[in-house]
């Protein structure tokens, strides 16, 4: 029975969110958590978060079965776009660069390995 966990509007890109969703799709949840702790990008540490909510979730719904013994993988994880913030920026002879901060949603579903 897999679960789901979404983070929604986290305000970094998109493309570099997804740099580590690929890092640990497919891969065994304690994994993911260790690598997770100990990587250098700032989005480490809510996706991180995001995985144990998912655990948190799948356990729920298992009635208290351990996910140490279940095995858990993370089989999907995606990220979507979500709201972008513009903004302008002073450029030369009163002219005006268009700043687009973005933000992202991210989906993550375990399940057991059988």
């Amino acid at each position: 029975m897999e679960a789901v966990a979404k983070l929604k509007n986290y305000p970094t890109s998109p493309r570099k969110m997804r740099l580590l969703a690929d890092e640990i799709r497919g891969m065994d949840v304690e994994k993911a958590i260790a690598m997770l702790e100990n990587h250098p990008q700032h989005s480490a540490t809510p996706l991180n978060k995001l995985v144990r909510s998912a655990i948190s979730n799948w356990e729920q719904k298992n009635n208290g079965q351990s996910a140490a013994d279940a095995g858990l993988v993370v089989k999907t994880i995606f990220v979507d776009g979500a709201r972008v913030l513009k903004r302008m920026r002073p450029a030369p002879q009163g002219r005006g660069y268009r700043v687009r901060k973005r933000s992202n949603h991210v989906t993550v579903i375990v399940d057991s390995k059988n």
